[in-house]
């Protein structure tokens, strides 16, 4: 049985979850998400633990299926209460990105700016300070990160200068060039 599943997913105050018919409801403050689960697990809602999920039949896909239910419940109920942010930034000379709406206008080295057109449920906007510094923020975890994977998707970053679009923190392990490369030998 899995560790992950049997730990109750804790509900915050604003927040609740509702289920019929394998469709999971939760609703919060910033939104509502749903979520079909398959029939092999049963989600049980509690006031005072939370919500628990429990395997009906002891089988290989329900085991594997009893954590996954688990973490994508506990995934839509931080959505609905806090929310998700991603932070991508870019680096380069004339590197830029203009949020008008719902669409994001990247300037990246290309002969042509690409836009992007944020999907529903997804905002984009630039930071004060650092212009180069864009956030992805959403209730939904997966399309936060699919939108962020994307957008990084057009220009990501390369070995040699670190030009590109990554995220803030991520490390890109740099290569030597031909020059240096050349005077070593």
């Amino acid at each position: 049985m899995s560790r992950i599943g049997k730990k109750p997913v804790a509900l915050p105050s604003g927040v609740t979850v509702e289920v019929k018919h394998g469709v999971v409801h939760v609703s919060g403050p910033k939104g509502e998400l749903t979520y079909t689960h398959l029939p092999c697990v049963k989600i049980v809602v509690d006031a005072q633990e939370g919500v628990r999920i429990e395997v009906l039949k002891e089988t290989r896909e329900s085991r594997a299926y009893h954590g996954l239910t688990r973490a994508l419940i506990a995934n839509m109920v931080q959505g609905v209460s806090q929310g998700y942010e991603k932070q991508l930034e870019l680096i380069g000379v004339g590197y830029k990105a203009q949020v008008k709406g719902k669409t994001i206008t990247l300037h990246l080295g290309f002969s042509n700016p690409k836009d992007f057109a944020l999907p529903e449920g997804v905002e984009a906007e630039q930071d004060e300070k650092n212009k180069n510094i864009l956030t992805i923020r959403g209730i939904d975890k997966h399309l936060v990160g699919q939108t962020a994977a994307a957008i990084r998707a057009f220009r990501p970053p390369e070995p040699y200068k670190g030009k590109g679009v990554r995220y803030v923190g991520e490390y890109v392990r740099r290569k030597v060039g031909k020059a240096a490369a050349k005077a070593a030998a």
